[in-house]
């Protein structure tokens, strides 16, 4: 799949997990096998996604074709990583949550820019 495209994917990923984070609340218990089964299922095919898209995005970023840093590939892998375990378990303060979603974005956003 193309960069732009999983790109594009992953921002739409992103503001349904925005949606699921403001609408859940937190599991009555961390330790519940058939809620940690269903978050599983629902979010490998985003964790596939994002690290095709990592290795698509920093091989673009090493060749000079998007101003964009490694690192902040790196860190947008991450930080969306920490947005997807927070969406269901909703186990950190919105101002956090949403500090992680603008940040992801932004680099969405310079990136789509400059492909």
């Amino acid at each position: 799949m193309e960069l732009k495209n999983q790109t594009e994917l992953l921002k739409e990923h992103l503001f349904r997990l925005k949606a699921i984070f403001e609408k859940n609340s937190p599991p009555e218990s961390t330790k519940d096998k058939a809620f940690f089964l269903m978050v599983k299922e629902e979010t490998m095919p985003v964790y596939q996604l994002l690290e095709e898209w990592e290795d698509g995005a920093l091989k673009v970023v090493k060749e000079r074709k998007a101003k964009v840093h490694p690192h902040q590939i790196t860190s947008t892998k991450e930080n969306m990583e920490l947005v997807l375990m927070h969406s269901y378990y909703v186990d950190t303060r919105r101002k956090r949550y949403m500090e992680l979603h603008r940040s992801i974005i932004y680099v969405f956003d310079l990136l789509m820019e400059d492909i």
